[in-house]
């Protein structure tokens, strides 16, 4: 009796360790998402069918990720190019996506990190993307890891998807959910700015009372 107990025991503890690894595999902790730290007013999405459908993909919840709608279609051709700035300094572990196993799946993602003000289709197909993926054909959510080492310090990402699975016969590109996963490190600065003040101002009173001084004594 005791061995089937210590079996079932043994049995529940596996099983509790396959859902533990199940968890880390896609299902994110949510703090992990950074979803409130993308600042949504200034994502814009160039080549988008519907005005503002980049940032509605965006907006969708970890809980809405398998919603059909709203969903990210390309416009004049097959490539979108995503500017998603951050309020503030991320490290970056992966993008989460979501497209479906047909031929509007885009296939190559070039990533740029903290992207400049110039960043268009042009400068996306010259520049050297900080990294390239290839994304997977499929209606699951995929979880697409980055090389965390490239990703430290980033304030804003560039998503250039340049092409889809159609090999050049599709010209719509479709995308209904993305999001990013890693740290996000706030741009605190009221420490620094209180310690540059105390030791500042002994040295801002010297320098005054110096001049006075000086000023004085010229006078004189």
């Amino acid at each position: 009796m005791s061995h089937s107990h210590c079996h079932d025991e043994s049995h529940s503890h596996d099983h509790g360790d396959h859902d533990h690894d199940h968890s880390d595999d896609i299902t994110p902790a949510l703090q992990n998402i950074l979803y409130s730290q993308i600042d949504f007013s200034a994502l814009r999405t160039l080549n988008e069918d519907d005005s503002n459908s980049g940032r509605a993909i965006c907006q969708k919840t970890w809980a809405q990720r398998l919603e059909p709608s709203p969903e990210l279609v390309s416009s004049a051709d097959e490539q979108l190019l995503m500017l998603v700035p951050f309020t503030g300094q991320v490290r970056l572990h992966s993008i989460l996506l979501r497209t479906s196993d047909s031929e509007s799946c885009p296939k190559t993602l070039k990533v740029f990190a903290n992207f400049g003000e110039d960043m268009d289709f042009e400068t996306a197909s010259e520049k050297q993307p900080t990294q390239t993926f290839e994304i997977a054909r499929t209606n699951e959510v995929q979880e697409i890891p980055v090389k965390r080492v490239h990703f430290n310090n980033t304030r804003s990402l560039a998503l250039f998807f340049e092409d889809n699975w159609s090999q050049g016969e599709e010209d719509e590109t479709r995308i209904t959910y993305l999001a990013f996963k890693g740290d996000f490190m706030k741009l605190n600065k009221e420490p620094v700015s209180v310690l540059y003040e105390a030791a500042a101002n002994p040295a801002d009173h010297k320098a005054i009372a110096g001049v006075k001084e000086g000023l004085g004594r010229g006078i004189q």
